[in-house]
């Protein structure tokens, strides 16, 4: 009887030292990071930059090779217009609006090479990177004005997969268009609000 006393009793003590530790675990997580106060001249000039982007992709899904050019094209201006000098409120150690140029310079870029591309599986190929460098240049910044998902096709460029962003979680493939229009998945998400 004693032994059995015993027994229960170093495992009450383990179970309450295993307690103990649960809780320093759980007191050390770091808070949820919240979304930046951004002002109204950075919103509205970073939801065009969405927004061209968005008409962009819709080109691409209806595979309309001059609706391609004029989206890239105002898409490239939006990203020049971009007002990255409203973020110095939280650019606190320079570190956002150095790396949000870096993202906006490879949107520009991007975007000049898909104006270049005569054909529409050149001007996919350069949607992809675009596409890469505006999640990257959301996530930077922290823009918490809407949803922004991350699609992926698992198919594109010869089963090389490919990425896209969209304000909803409706699968329409820009790398594939009409032929295959639902192929992919939601990836993952820049949700801030």
């Amino acid at each position: 009887m004693n032994k059995i006393m015993y027994i229960i009793a170093v495992l009450f003590l383990v179970a309450c030292k295993n307690k103990e530790k649960e809780v320093e675990v759980t007191a050390n997580v770091p808070p949820v990071e919240k979304p930046a106060v951004h002002s109204e001249a950075f919103n509205t000039s970073f939801k065009n930059v969405l927004d061209r982007y968005y008409s962009l992709r819709d080109a691409l899904i209806a595979s309309d090779t001059a609706a391609a050019n004029q989206a890239a094209a105002l898409l490239l201006r939006s990203a020049d217009e971009l007002k990255l000098d409203e973020l110095k409120k939280i650019d606190t150690n320079n570190i956002i609006i150095p790396t949000a140029q870096t993202y906006t310079g490879g949107i520009n870029s991007e975007s000049k090479g898909l104006l270049g591309e005569a054909g529409i599986e050149g001007k996919r190929k350069s949607f992809q990177m675009i596409s890469a460098n505006l999640f990257d240049l959301t996530r930077t910044v922290r823009y918490a004005e809407e949803k922004v998902y991350l699609l992926h096709c698992p198919m594109a460029f010869n089963n090389a997969g490919a990425d896209w962003l969209s304000n909803s979680t409706e699968i329409k493939n820009p790398y594939f268009g009409s032929k295959m229009l639902t192929c992919g998945s939601v990836k993952d998400s820049v949700v801030l609000r």
